[in-house]
């Protein structure tokens, strides 16, 4: 992440902590997943973490009345940074894809009892 204006000390008090706190929850309990592959996942979800609200890259930029455009949207999640993009590939339960989703449910009724 060259140009990068993130502290080590805000990368190492916050962004680490909070992405391997996310990390455990998700895929904590997954074996398929290893804990290479699981630390892995957490180094780039750090990055993507980073890169969604500090230092966010960009598209395209003018010097003469001054323009950014940022690559990716805030709405498409992983797929916002590149970064996301490695931590959905590295993923291989697919469970990171689904942070912030709600979960849907189906409750059958087992009897209609009309007075």
């Amino acid at each position: 992440m060259d140009n990068c204006q993130v502290s080590d000390d805000d990368i190492t008090d916050h962004y680490i902590p909070a992405a391997n706190a996310i990390v455990t929850k998700v895929l904590g309990d997954d074996s398929d997943i290893g804990a290479t592959l699981m630390e892995e996942v957490e180094r780039w979800f750090t990055a993507h973490m980073i890169a969604s609200s500090r230092w966010r890259t960009t598209k395209s930029d003018k010097v003469g009345d001054v323009q950014v455009q940022y690559t990716g949207e805030f709405k498409q999640d992983l797929s916002s940074t590149p970064y996301g993009q490695m931590v959905k590939q590295l993923d291989i339960t697919g469970k990171m894809m689904n942070i912030g989703k709600r979960a849907a449910g189906i409750y059958a009724v087992t009897s209609f009892e009309y007075d």
